[in-house]
């Protein structure tokens, strides 16, 4: 089990590691000549709402987004539903796509990020370092458009700001195939990163709380089979 932070909790059935990825000068040194992380601007934000109308803001669990960008444009597209199909994260496998979901774990609220960092594809694996620092890089960003996209949530549920973020790596490199706890969500899209408690992600199964069919975990752990 991973140690508690005093700010929040994080629990999970992982491996834990006290260990961080030893990062390539190169790499680190490339991500940092791109520039500070993206400023988000709501107007660059489109939110599509996949589901009825009516039960749209009835409950929060469950529910899922999936956060897609133009590279073109920087334009970001935010779906927001409450059950993610396969098809769908087609987009996280093959591009850049992050998908994120609220789980309640030990009658707390979290906000589960997933990342695909690389898959068996031995040249995916290579870039896997630098894919990481950018996802890190720009998850302030992510945080954001959600909390901007579901703004109707957050507001009749302003408690959700204090929920712990959970950012899982998913990666064939044992190395980056990671879960990260960011801290509270409110400090966390500021970029106020707390102490990270880290862990690796075992793919041999994925853990006991996920194993249900509405699970994203499960979903995109298949994905790496």
């Amino acid at each position: 089990m991973l140690k508690q932070h005093p700010s929040f909790r994080c629990s999970s059935s992982i491996t834990t590691t006290n260990s961080t990825p030893s990062y390539n000068s190169l790499v680190s040194e490339t991500v940092r000549l791109l520039g500070p992380p993206t400023k988000f601007e709501a107007s660059k934000l489109k939110v599509v709402l996949l589901e009825d109308p009516i039960n749209r803001y009835a409950s929060i669990l469950p529910r899922t987004y999936i956060l897609s960008h133009c590279d073109l444009t920087a334009n970001l597209t935010l779906a927001v539903s409450n059950v993610i199909k396969l098809e769908q994260l087609r987009g996280w496998y093959e591009k850049d796509d992050v998908v994120a979901e609220w789980k309640k774990v030990k009658n707390e609220m979290c906000l589960h990020v997933h990342c695909f960092v690389s898959g068996p594809n031995s040249f995916l694996d290579l870039a896997a370092e630098f894919r990481y620092h950018i996802f890190s890089k720009e998850m302030p960003l992510v945080l954001k458009a959600i909390q901007c996209g579901d703004s109707v949530l957050f507001h009749d549920n302003p408690e959700l700001l204090d929920s712990t973020v959970r950012v899982y790596f998913h990666s064939s490199s044992k190395k980056y195939n990671r879960m990260e706890c960011w801290g509270p969500l409110k400090d966390a899209m500021e970029g106020k990163r707390a102490d990270q408690l880290q862990g690796l992600i075992n793919r041999d199964r994925p853990p006991e709380k996920w194993r249900s069919p509405m699970s994203i975990f499960q979903a995109l752990f298949a994905f790496l089979l």
